[in-house]
């Protein structure tokens, strides 16, 4: 063969190769672009289905959002005693009990006596066997008159007129008790408008609208305003205090109530906003010197103050990570590390201990941080990825940790400070009402109704933290006198 064709054929193959090559590092390049698409793809579809099994155990949500999914209700964050359920030996229970004397009461004698001819002998040694009660209200409606006179005066000759009582302005108007009715029906009961209209219609057979249901509720804020502000000042100067926030819809908008409360009073606001902003603008955390107990969320972390960290929250998110990714081992580990601390807190306590134990904070202490680096290295970093910009995307699971590892301090305090509670309970108790009502009787219409609301409220659950029926505070309130709910 020429050796010119030879040099031909040697470079065509050359080319093919060459060719071949370059097809190969394509695929090669598409096949990885592929495989990161499936990864991707599958941390989505990994990412959604953690979603999708997000309740009120296992995440922040709140029960509320749990609807009528099986397996969310009937779990408990605490773990189990070994006790039976129901009542333990020795629990004296709790009765109906009779006060006061009856108003009527009933003699029943015998059926077989009540015609017998010998009763007359019979009944003078007769005694009473037994005794029950039956215990009902008669809704009664009163209308009272109030007459002022007119006289002419010889002295001044003028036309002299009798003052009517400065609560006494209107020529028709509602008394405290009907008006302390309709606001606790719209407030603490959660009713509408409509159906407490309702109601009271059906009950006394008043003309009651919706509008003066409202109106109700807006004079109750307006007698409540300064018992509120002293409320708030409490909580400003308090050694320590529960914060939280909730969602809820005013006139087809999502907007945020603040709560910041103790074991005696409690302070609701109205904002725009959930975060620094709302809380700020809340004017509590700004002037606040205690500990603030939260759910960790990154806004309180913004205020200069002492925090404390709500451990049950932490349970939740716990409960999330064995459940969806059970290969990570230092969960349920920390899990227990918290119910174990908190038990011991309680045991110290039950015994009128002040602290616990210094070789019992030592050894929690060294099994934090031990745990800490277990879940560090089930969950390294991922690598940035070529091309792209930023910190690689961490995860949740990462984020836990690392948010447990910063907070240390924080998410330990209750067991050093017994003061300090191990959840943030309290702010969610006085939150859930707010909850209630939009479920039951649908959004806000107006800016000016919630924060109506949210005043009463943070007066009804002062109240009731002092031992105060609620229709009593807000009749107290009615007649001028609401700072009667911290006697």
């Amino acid at each position: 063969m020429p050796i010119n064709n030879t040099v031909e054929l040697v470079q065509n193959l050359l080319d093919q190769n060459a060719e071949l090559r370059a097809q190969n590092a394509a695929l090669l390049e598409q096949l990885a672009r592929l495989n990161a698409t499936v990864e991707a793809l599958n941390q989505t579809i990994k990412e959604l289905r953690e979603q999708k099994n997000k309740n009120s155990r296992n995440s922040s949500k709140p029960p509320s959002s749990d609807g009528l999914k099986k397996g969310t209700k009937d779990k408990s964050l605490r773990e189990p005693s070994g006790k039976k359920q129901g009542a333990q030996q020795g629990h004296s229970g709790t009765h109906m009990v009779i006060t006061g004397e009856p108003d009527t009461t009933q003699t029943l004698i015998p059926d077989a006596c009540k015609n017998c001819p010998n009763w007359e002998k019979c009944k003078g040694t007769a005694c009473v066997g037994e005794t029950r009660y039956k215990v009902d209200v008669k809704v009664i409606q009163t209308l009272d008159a109030y007459e002022s006179m007119e006289v002419h005066c010889p002295k001044t000759n003028q036309i002299l007129k009798g003052a009517f009582p400065s609560d006494i302005k209107g020529q028709i108007q509602y008394g405290e008790s009907i008006a302390s009715l309709i606001v606790t029906l719209n407030t603490v009961g959660a009713v509408s408008a409509k159906r407490t209209q309702e109601i009271l219609g059906s009950l006394f057979d008043l003309p009651i609208s919706t509008g003066t249901v409202l109106k109700m509720v807006s004079r109750c804020a307006a007698k409540v305003r300064s018992v509120v502000e002293t409320i708030k000042e409490h909580m400003c100067n308090a050694a320590k205090a529960h914060f939280d926030e909730t969602g809820t819809r005013v006139d087809g908008h999502t907007r945020w109530a603040h709560v910041a409360s103790d074991e005696l009073f409690t302070y609701l606001y109205f904002s725009h906003k959930r975060g620094h902003a709302g809380m700020t603008e809340m004017d509590v955390l700004p002037n606040f010197h205690g500990v603030a107990i939260h759910d960790c969320w990154a806004s309180y972390w913004k205020f200069d103050i002492l925090h404390a960290v709500c451990c049950a929250h932490l349970l939740r998110e716990l409960n999330g990570v064995m459940e969806n990714h059970p290969e990570q081992t230092w969960a349920p580990r920390f899990k227990k590390l918290l119910l174990d601390m908190k038990k011991a807190k309680e045991d110290a306590m039950a015994m009128d201990l002040t602290s616990a134990d210094g070789h019992k904070i030592q050894y929690y202490d060294e099994e934090y941080d031990a745990i800490i680096k277990t879940a560090f290295s089930e969950n390294p970093m991922s690598a940035r990825e070529d091309g792209k910009k930023g910190r690689p995307k961490k995860g949740k699971v990462l984020a836990l940790i690392e948010r447990l590892q910063k907070h240390k301090g924080e998410v330990c305090l209750f067991l050093k400070d017994f003061q300090i509670d191990f959840d943030n309970n309290q702010a969610e108790r006085d939150l859930r009402m707010i909850k209630t009502k939009t479920k039951v009787s649908g959004c806000f219409r107006t800016e000016e109704g919630i924060r109506d609301y949210l005043t009463v409220m943070s007066y009804i659950g002062t109240a009731r933290k002092h031992g105060k029926n609620a229709v009593e505070a807000i009749k107290n309130a009615f007649m001028g006198t609401p700072e009667l709910i911290f006697e």
